[in-house]
């Protein structure tokens, strides 16, 4: 895993950066920001299960858990070119034949697109990114958001549209605890049973919410604020 991950980290220091796809100032912290930071994120995905990673961008959280997962079957949605271009050439140089490209936006390819496990960074805010990603996710399946400090007052935020998008349960955890300092944030939903006016949440603004949600460690257990 290793030899495939500093191969990968090298094309992001070169070719990610020259095509615009990397700023130059990450490569000093491409791995505990960027490399690491989606790493731990495969502790919460299920084995032999379907994943998009939508917004794939540089291939980020989408092509680091198809190194890590290689029995999960990983679509990495992408709509432009230059970088649908990019990705396909990582895909190749890799050697990675759990990766599909593709290239559209969540909301073109909704009604043709399903998977287990919807994954995304830097992509929208949670309650826009929730409308985007919940009709792309399979019934009891999840989506994983890479999120930063505001995780947390995000998902309360949400609340309303998450709801009417049918999410069953909304954690906010830290993945990696123990291994890289600071933890990731990952904010997850569990979709539930979708409502008929599923397709209209990504134009909803959430409101707040009277209850917060409280940061949980990768075993979904309520974690310590730090004061």
């Amino acid at each position: 895993m290793f030899p495939l991950a500093r191969r990968y980290a090298n094309i992001l220091a070169t070719d990610g950066i020259i095509r615009g796809l990397i700023g130059p100032r990450e490569t000093a912290r491409l791995w505990d920001r960027h490399l690491l930071n989606c790493a731990v994120v495969a502790d919460l995905v299920p084995r032999q299960a379907t994943l998009l990673d939508i917004g794939s961008g540089a291939g980020l959280p989408g092509i680091v858990l198809a190194m890590l997962l290689p029995e999960v079957q990983v679509t990495l949605l992408e709509p432009m070119a230059r970088r649908v271009e990019f990705l396909d050439e990582c895909r190749a140089a890799l050697g990675l034949r759990n990766v599909t490209v593709r290239r559209g936006r969540a909301e073109e390819v909704r009604g043709q697109v399903r998977a287990e496990v919807v994954t995304a960074r830097a992509v929208a805010p949670l309650d826009r990114l929730a409308g985007l990603a919940i009709p792309l996710v399979q019934p009891g399946g999840m989506v994983l958001a890479l999120k930063g400090q505001r995780a947390a007052a995000e998902a309360d935020a949400a609340g309303p549209v998450l709801r009417s998008l049918g999410v069953s349960d909304v954690a906010v955890l830290r993945a990696g605890v123990g291994k890289i300092a600071p933890p990731a944030t990952v904010v997850r939903l569990i979709a539930g049973a979708q409502p008929t006016g599923a397709a209209k949440s990504a134009r909803q603004v959430g409101a707040r919410t009277g209850r917060r949600a409280r940061p949980r460690g990768a075993d979904g257990k309520a974690a310590r604020t730090p004061r």
